[in-house]
């Protein structure tokens, strides 16, 4: 497959993923609907990755994301959005198990040097599930307001 003269090194998914993104984020306004997010970065090569995620009932039923990358990592991030969203949605414990590997097999695979890039959106999407979790956990929040008594030791010994 030739591109503007070159060899085109990626698979038709990839292609297609990467010229034509599912589930980026278009519009900032949208951010507010979200209730997990995160960001991560790849000091290698300069790819910055953030993901914004929609939990209703454990279970991720939108997501949308945005990166500074190259080919590989905004064609794995995109996959990676279908994969989330496909079926109305995932359980985030069936989520967490999706791996980079997941990825590039959904995407016909990456150039060997490209790998490092599929896992970028696999680790946004990590950091966007603990915030989440962060954020909405069931655990009751201690009121620092609240002065909590520390028992004294008795320090008296009997003689």
């Amino acid at each position: 497959m030739k591109m503007e003269g070159q060899d085109w090194f990626y698979s038709k998914k990839v292609k297609e993923h990467f010229l034509k993104p599912k589930n980026i984020l278009k519009n900032e306004k949208e951010i507010k609907k979200f209730n997990g997010y995160g960001k991560v970065g790849n000091m290698k090569c300069g790819d910055i990755m953030e993901m914004w995620i929609k939990v209703e009932n454990e279970k991720i039923i939108d997501c949308k994301w945005k990166t500074f990358g190259c080919a590989s990592a905004i064609a794995s991030t995109s996959m990676l959005s279908v994969m989330l969203t496909e079926k109305k949605g995932i359980k985030l414990t069936d989520a967490l198990k999706i791996t980079g590997n997941d990825i590039m097999k959904r995407l016909g695979g990456l150039p060997q040097i490209k790998i490092h890039c599929s896992v970028l959106g696999d680790q946004a999407l990590r950091e966007a599930i603990k915030n989440y979790e962060k954020n909405n956990s069931t655990i009751p929040k201690i009121d620092k307001k609240i002065k909590l008594n520390k028992p004294k030791l008795e320090t008296k010994l009997k003689k």
